[in-house]
């Protein structure tokens, strides 16, 4: 199985997370306690009911260190499977399954539990017309992964970084000396998708008047969302955020707005309960 995401180096990761593991001296453990000829046969499993991200690059941890080892996908990234679902079996060098567990565990296990938030929140708000987004608010050099995981949640990407659309938030508006001059500016610039933060009713139309494409309408309760769609009247796409819970986002999203952006995605989200079990060949 190949694993290709567009941004991500899966060779590269895998040999700087396993370089860290192992340090300068390596598996000081596995090399002491195991033979070096000894097989192990294992199982990844889920303790919990969860939607499933990172398998094939969990994979890619134990090819690394085995390239002959054996493994099974029983599951792909995702499913939403029940507590006690098997996720994979692989067979190799004990030594090297025992090496890479943490760092295959650790990748499954944070991508499993953002994949997961994501699926509630999409569910929470199935019927209303409105699309859950995730945000930038991710882990420094783990954006491209958190945001895969994301999309197996059934979250749509919102920028994947500060090129590929202008958001103009409060401290760009402060600066610019307001909505419209910072609206304006990134015309003038020749940006096509130029989004744009408003906390206020009144600063609706003077965005849309000066171009903006796409309006962020950063932490109005449902009842201001209700006047602030009206006043837009499908003339741009519009985006709830701020302060999204889970209990909260049905009534967000019953507002009519386009989208609904929620940071704690890829900021906040548990890491699933998944094992790896051995057993002797």
């Amino acid at each position: 199985m190949t694993f290709s995401l567009s941004g991500f180096d899966l060779d590269a990761f895998v040999a700087a997370t396993l370089a860290e593991d192992l340090g300068p001296g390596g598996d000081i453990t596995s090399a002491a306690v195991i033979p070096a000829d000894a097989i192990f046969a294992g199982v990844m499993d889920s303790r919990d009911a969860v939607t499933i991200a990172g398998l094939p690059i969990a994979a890619a941890f134990f090819r690394a260190l085995d390239p002959s080892v054996e493994i099974e996908m029983l599951v792909a990234d995702g499913d939403r499977v029940a507590a006690g679902t098997n996720l994979m079996r692989l067979k190799g060098s004990a030594r090297a399954m025992l090496t890479a567990e943490r760092s295959a565990l650790n990748t499954v296990q944070h991508l499993t539990g953002i994949a997961t938030m994501a699926r509630d929140y999409v569910d929470a708000i199935d019927g209303t017309g409105a699309t859950l987004l995730d945000t930038r608010k991710t882990i420094p050099g783990l954006r491209a992964l958190e945001k895969y995981a994301t999309r197996m949640g059934g979250a749509t990407n919102h920028r994947m970084g500060l090129w590929d659309a202008a958001m103009i938030k409060d401290n760009h508006v402060a600066v610019a000396g307001g909505v419209a001059q910072a609206v304006g500016r990134a015309v003038a610039a020749g940006i096509e998708r130029i989004i744009v933060e408003v906390d206020r009713l009144d600063q609706i139309q003077p965005a849309l008047a000066a171009g903006a494409t796409h309006l962020l309408l950063d932490n109005m309760g449902p009842a201001t969302l209700r006047e602030a769609v009206a006043l837009v009247n499908g003339r741009v796409p519009t985006e709830a955020s701020g302060g999204v819970r889970l209990d909260t986002i049905r009534a967000i999203a019953e507002s009519g707005v386009t989208y609904i952006s929620v940071g704690r995605l890829t900021q906040s989200a548990p890491a699933a309960d998944i094992g790896l079990d051995f057993e002797s060949a």
